[in-house]
Formats: C-alpha cells, structure tokens, sequence
C-alpha cells in the first residue's frame, strides 16, 4: 500500500516521503541531511533505502540538504534541466552523484511520475503526480502563486494533495515585511493564498480527491487554524462533507504524526 508522509514543511524547509514499498522517494530535501534521516527513521524508514530524490525548484528551502543526503547514500537527482543547471552552479549538484532532468512522462520502480508547471519566481518550478499501486495517485502542489493550467490538467482526480496554503492575505497586507516582499508574495509568481487554496481545493474534490493536506504555511503571514477553517469552509459549503467525502490535515512545520497509508 503506498505510503506518504511530509516530513518538513514551510519556510524553514520541506520535504515529503512517499512508497510504494519498494520504490521510496523523497520529494525535496530542504532541510539538513541528519534531520531527514531522523525523520525517516521516526516513521520507519531509512535514508539508505530511498530510490531518488525528486527536487521542486531550486531555493534553499528545497534543497538545503541535497547534496548531503545524495552524497551520502548515492541517490540519483531529478530535476528540471534550467534547476539542474542552477544547482551545479552553486554547488548543490555534483559528480558525488547522478542528476537527471525530469522527463515529461517518466517510471521508477512502479511509480509513474508526472511533472508539471508551477508559477514561482525560480529559474522553473515543478510539481508531481505520482500514480502508484492500486491505481492511488498523489499530487504535490505547492510554491505557486496560482494554479496553473498544468497543474490543474494533471492534478485533478488525485487521491491526495499536498496543497499549498501559504499565508492569509490580510496578514500578509497589515504586517512587517517591506514593501518589495509583501508584492512578491502576493503576485502570480508568489505563494498560494488560503482563499486561493480553498478554491482550488473545492474543485479538486468535485474531480474525486478524498484528501487534501494543506502545506508550506507561513509562520508570520497565517496559522493553522486559519488555513484550516478558511479550505474547511468552502469545502462544507460546496457540499461536501468533512470525514465522509474528505480528510483534511495541515501540515507542521516538522512531521508530528503518522504517515499517511492510502
């Protein structure tokens, strides 16, 4: 059965394992080596059994502990060719491992993996679908300042999404950061808001998705709870009911629970 757990999630680092049972990737390494693999153990997993890792984009925190943890345990590196091209610049990529553009349509070990076009201010952003055993599907969807019509061509009819919730907009208007950041935030090529999210998230049950896992939320610009209530609402009043039709979680900024079994 597969097996899918965020390990870290937000500003301070993300990372999300998933299994099939015996392919094991790892959706982005954002914080340090040793800390991915304590967390793998804490869900009882092992860094040394990972088949490869699956990089977004090339900020730091996606890739903090790339080159560690690949190193390390000699994992292959799939990414976008323009990423791949960052990343050997700044040194995160090397020869210590192999790295491989992401193709269009592409399987490892039973799991099909379909990539698609997120909106981000990086070189280029990616998200995946992961079509795994039993015909389970699981999407990751997160850094975009909008739902893109890649992402919404490949994501819908997932099982499970890891979707982005970044910050409440109000928050992010009234608050402390400059000007220049708050702009950044906001656009197209920023973060998904929570309205935004809830919208999306909306559409994607009425597709058949049966859980959503809100992500990447801002610690200055949002909280848990807000994130929760505003998808959590636009879901019940779509009609749509919490514990029958959907499961909603929000993800820590480090994993306190379970892994999710589909």
């Amino acid at each position: 059965m597969p097996k899918v757990c965020q390990l870290f999630s937000g500003s301070s680092g993300n990372s999300i394992f998933v299994s099939n049972g015996q392919t094991r990737l790892l959706v982005d390494a954002g914080v340090s080596a040793k800390r991915i693999e304590q967390a793998l153990l804490a869900i009882g997993e092992n860094a040394d059994r990972l088949s490869a890792i699956l990089v977004t984009h090339e900020h730091s925190d996606h890739i903090k502990g790339l080159r560690v943890l690949a190193t390390r345990y000699n994992i292959p590196v799939f990414a976008d060719i323009r990423v791949l091209a960052r990343l050997e610049k700044s040194g995160d990529v090397s020869d210590s491992f192999d790295s491989f553009e992401v193709g269009e349509n592409m399987e490892l070990g039973g799991v099909e993996i379909i990539p698609f076009q997120n909106s981000h201010d990086s070189v280029a952003c990616l998200g995946y679908r992961l079509n795994m055993c039993g015909d389970r599907s699981i999407s990751i969807c997160t850094d975009t300042g909008c739902i893109t019509d890649s992402a919404r061509g490949t994501i819908v009819g997932s099982d499970l999404v890891f979707l982005e919730s970044n910050h409440e907009v109000t928050m992010v208007q009234n608050g402390p950061y400059p000007y220049h950041l708050k702009q950044r935030i906001l656009s197209n090529h920023g973060h998904l808001s929570n309205s935004a999210c809830s919208e999306f998230a909306t559409e994607l049950l009425g597709s058949g998705t049966t859980r959503i896992v809100l992500s990447h939320l801002s610690r200055e610009n949002n909280h848990p709870e807000i994130a929760r209530q505003t998808t959590l609402s636009a879901l019940q009043g779509a009609g749509f009911a919490e514990e029958h039709d959907f499961r909603l979680r929000v993800s820590a900024p480090e994993n306190n629970e379970r892994a999710i079994i589909l």
